[in-house]
């Protein structure tokens, strides 16, 4: 098992989860982070420190797409360890649907 990030991280990237994650497996895109399944751990503590709600256990039914997307983009995009400043408008999109096609970005973030 592994944790993944899910559509609702996408333009809101609060990074709560980046302070508490203890083997630094989150990786930055433009407008939502991703976790390394190979990296991560299992712990859980990155679970619920999310605002959005965006992260998962990839165990829970109809994640494969986001099992996916998480292993691509954690190979493309820069390692972030550090909590960063969050999009002024995130809370704007929390909960809004069809995120991933409306918005999702493949272009990375700046990381650490």
């Amino acid at each position: 098992m592994t944790y993944v990030v899910v559509d609702n991280c996408i333009k809101c990237k609060y990074m709560d989860c980046i302070e508490v994650c203890p083997v630094d497996c989150f990786y930055e895109g433009e407008n939502m982070l991703v976790i390394h399944p190979d990296e991560c751990i299992d712990c859980g503590v990155c679970e619920p420190e999310c605002p959005a709600d965006a992260i998962k256990p990839d165990t829970e039914p109809g994640l494969e797409k986001w099992l996916e997307v998480n292993t691509e983009y954690a190979s493309k995009w820069p390692n972030i360890t550090r909590k960063g400043e969050p999009p002024a408008d995130g809370e704007k999109f929390d909960g809004e649907e069809g995120k991933f096609e409306k918005y999702f970005s493949p272009e990375p973030g700046a990381g650490d």
